[in-house]
């Protein structure tokens, strides 16, 4: 090369160097932020991802924005630490971390991708998952192992897809690296049929799992898995790229916290009342194990202090999960991990901040006689003979528990705003046919957990004289002089914030294994709901399906995600026809008042059916704007695409966090800490989701996480 030619190459590259440096001093920050620009090999790299982590605090702590359309970006409000800082992205590897304070600019250099292989290794994991082949719709319904492998209560290919998403996704992030890859403790047992028989028996699920398969059809189910992850052995990619963040996406900022342990896992957390979001402001935040522990973890957010409380039992004799069944992992041999008595599921706090719970206080097959008997309790009329889960509630203040023993069981609770602060429960997928609650006035001021509890039968007014009436079981003809039982249960369960309407939500038939739809339920409770109470159905729109969790937002419409995978929302008030009387007892009365928002994302391979391979867990409503994003927008919690997805008129936000890699909630939960700090004062809160967070980023070393999730003016608000 020439001395011009080269001396030509070098002012070109001082050039280039000059205007990357002029630009990450054009960023401005304070002496708490992290800031700077992002370059790769074309130039600046916009819509990626800046990740800073720390494990100088009593918990590790980590923070994720996104660069602007310049590469640009500001990581706002770092505690004093010394972080480690790098690039991750869409079209990336991750790029060589570096050191750096709070106060520093940086120059970080993005790495591209070497091939669509490593690219595909930072997809999220529905990008694999749909990469799944269902069944035909035409080898239904199944004819059993001696047939086509399908269970024959397996009915219809929307079942099947229902199953999978709710029994199998909706434990374990399918499509994240530690599903898609069969670890070698399995595959050196044999083909990828057996090794996937061996895996679905692998620790302390084993049960749940079997559950599942045998509803499925194991044959079927087992081929297709282990297909799959043979197609993927052999080099197969997605057929479909996910994009980088766009618009308000890049505004997002993600704080995380470590909690728990990594041999336990979370179902829900908590921060405040969801009537009232400046409950608890900067206080702890509050988490379920579920079947994993007795100890419910906690996070100071201030001071960034990770601890436990254990939650006591009633009867010494309940159960421990190291007493359940379990198989050989590929993680943690035959150690049995999770040690839980209480089943603590679902959690929620009251206006004075004191933590009422879903958890388990007694073996499951011992209710009290005055469950059974109506002359003990007016609501025995309907008696209950066991219960899987009762309440117990927390009071910070005084640090002790009460246990209260319901008849009924719970999984889900949530608070009416009536003067009794009545909280109401559901019942999970067994179909119990029952909604319970508590009086929690009556409670608090008597302890006597008999008269401040009842539960009524889900009745529907299909005689259409507007009144509750002898009535007719779920299994027997309608009768023109008599209601109609429908026996279903509360999954999802919401009072509604314009009546005293409680809304709830059924299974559909693949997860419940009850041959009969998924529902909206719309129980008005009346003077006496042990006997008035009346119940209203919904089915989704024809060609969809598979309503789990709801909310319902301060105009009353109530929100839900399908399996079909969609958001959807129901407004009654739009409904034309008659809402009671024989023509409404299979819920198709009201088909105007459902619209549907089909998940972004593929569909499954050789699926041509609408909606997506992408499932949420649930459903969330920020009523009163905690996140930054208007007030009554619906949250999907999804896990495919490991993000959050929140509609805002009409279309969907992805606040995806790409680190650790299979980010998976099942809920969310939005406080104000501070209404006059702005965007800074506010923020919505969830917990890591799947079950095994050692399929996760980080294998064994990997620990639930708290996360925060905050939306700024723009990407450089600091």
């Amino acid at each position: 090369m020439s001395i011009r030619k080269s001396l030509a190459a070098l002012l070109v590259l001082a050039a280039s160097l000059y205007g990357v440096s002029a630009q990450s001093a054009a960023v401005k920050i304070s002496a708490k932020d992290i800031g700077g620009v992002v370059t790769g090999d074309k130039g600046p790299e916009a819509g990626v991802w800046v990740i800073a982590e720390t494990r100088d605090l009593p918990t590790k702590y980590a923070k994720i924005v996104v660069t602007d359309d310049k590469g640009q970006f500001v990581i706002p409000d770092l505690p004093k630490a010394n972080y480690q800082v790098w690039v991750r992205g869409y079209g990336l590897v991750d790029s060589a971390k570096v050191e750096a304070k709070p106060g520093k600019l940086l120059q970080l250099t993005a790495v591209t991708a070497p091939s669509e292989k490593a690219a595909a290794e930072y997809y999220p994991g529905m990008y694999w998952y749909s990469m799944l082949e269902m069944p035909k719709a035409s080898e239904f319904p199944g004819t059993g192992d001696k047939g086509n492998g399908i269970a024959p209560t397996m009915k219809s290919q929307q079942a099947w897809i229902d199953t999978i998403k709710n029994g199998c996704q909706s434990c374990h992030a399918m499509g994240t690296k530690g599903i898609r890859e069969v670890p070698e403790t399995f595959s050196k047992l044999g083909n990828s049929f057996t090794a996937w028989a061996n895996r679905t028996q692998a620790g302390q699920a084993l049960q749940y799992m079997a559950l599942v398969l045998g509803a499925l059809g194991p044959e079927k189910s087992l081929a297709l898995f282990a297909d799959w992850t043979d197609r993927m052995k052999a080099g197969e990619l997605p057929f479909a790229k996910p994009s980088r963040p766009q618009g308000v996406e890049r505004n997002a900022v993600y704080t995380m916290w470590d909690w728990s342990d990594p041999k336990y896992y979370m179902h829900d957390s908590i921060s405040t009342d969801k009537r009232k979001p400046t409950v608890n402001a900067h206080g702890l935040i509050y988490g379920a194990p579920e079947e994993s522990t007795d100890l419910i973890p906690t996070l100071d957010p201030v001071k960034h202090v990770a601890s436990s409380i254990k939650q006591p039992y009633l009867d010494p004799k309940t159960p421990s999960q190291l007493e359940a069944p379990h198989g050989n992992s590929a993680y943690w041999g035959m150690e049995p991990i999770w040690d839980g008595h209480t089943s603590i599921h679902n959690l929620i706090m009251d206006q004075k901040g004191k933590m009422w719970f879903a958890s388990r206080i007694r073996p499951i097959p011992s209710n009290p006689d005055f469950c059974k008997d109506a002359a003990a309790h007016p609501s025995a009329r309907v008696p209950l003979k066991d219960s899987f889960r009762q309440v117990t509630l927390y009071d910070p203040q005084t640090k002790k528990w009460d246990l209260i023993n319901t008849c009924f069981s719970t999984h889900h609770v949530y608070f009416a705003q009536d003067a009794n602060n009545t909280l109401w429960t559901s019942a999970g997928p067994p179909m119990s046919g029952v909604v319970g609650w508590v009086n929690t006035k009556m409670y608090l001021a008597t302890h006597d957990q008999v008269k401040s509890q009842g539960w009524t039968p889900l009745i529907i007014d299909t005689n259409g004289n507007g009144k509750r009436d002898d009535y007719v079981e779920a299994n027997q003809p309608l009768d023109p002089n008599k209601d109609k039982r429908v026996m279903a249960a509360f999954y999802g369960v919401q009072p509604s914030p314009v009546d005293d309407a409680i809304w709830g939500q059924a299974m559909d038939r693949g997860f419940s294994r009850v041959d009969q739809p998924g529902y909206l339920l719309r129980m008005k409770p009346g003077p006496d709901p042990t006997h008035t109470a009346l119940t209203e159905i919904y089915q989704p729109p024809e060609g969809t399906f598979g309503p789990r969790g709801l909310d319902v937002d301060l105009k009353g419409v109530v929100w839900t995600v399908l399996s079909s995978g969609h958001l959807a929302s129901f407004d009654r008030k739009l409904c034309k026809g008659p809402l009671n009387g024989p023509t409404t007892a299979e819920g198709k009365q009201c088909p105007e008042g459902w619209k549907l928002y089909q998940f972004p994302g593929p569909q499954f391979k050789g699926l041509d059916a609408p909606g997506s391979a992408e499932h949420a867990y649930y459903v969330w409503v920020d009523r009163y704007n905690t996140l930054g994003l208007g007030a009554d927008v619906p949250i999907a919690s999804t896990n495919g695409g490991e993000a959050l997805l929140a509609l805002v008129k009409g279309k969907f936000v992805s606040m995806h966090v790409p680190y650790p890699m299979g980010f998976f909630t099942k809920n969310v939960d939005g406080r104000i800490d501070d209404a006059k700090a702005g965007w800074k004062g506010r923020g919505i809160w969830t917990t890591s989701g799947t079950r095994a967070n050692f399929h996760s980023e980080g294998g064994k070393e990997a620990y639930p996480k708290v996360f925060k999730v905050q939306i700024r003016p723009n990407p450089l608000a600091y």
